[in-house]
């Protein structure tokens, strides 16, 4: 699955099979449900699931909370707009994706 593709699925109602949990959550976030993005990655635990755990954060207006996860991601951040992060990591991950 390519971006175009991956931002095409979000007009459907069930979730695209084989999305990683990630995407997955990027997926619900574009879908406007904050919550349900946010359970899929709050306790995973790798830096793919951390990153998209720390955009979501910044999205919900907590910076703080942001910052602590992009550093345990590992990654540095400079404050692109929202939906730029979005597609940034939504491009990564699909890149990595099977």
């Amino acid at each position: 699955m390519n971006l175009d593709e991956f931002k095409i699925s979000v007009a459907e109602k069930e979730l695209p099979l084989g999305l990683s949990v990630p995407l997955a959550a990027l997926w619900w976030d574009a879908k406007g449900d904050w919550a349900r993005a946010h359970s899929l990655v709050d306790e995973l635990e790798t830096k793919d699931g951390m990153a998209v755990h720390a955009y979501l954060h910044r999205k919900d207006g907590q910076a703080a909370n942001a910052d602590y996860w992009y550093q345990r991601a590992g990654r540095e951040f400079y404050r692109p707009a929202l939906a730029a992060e979005w597609e940034a990591l939504a491009v990564a991950l699909l890149s990595g994706a099977k």
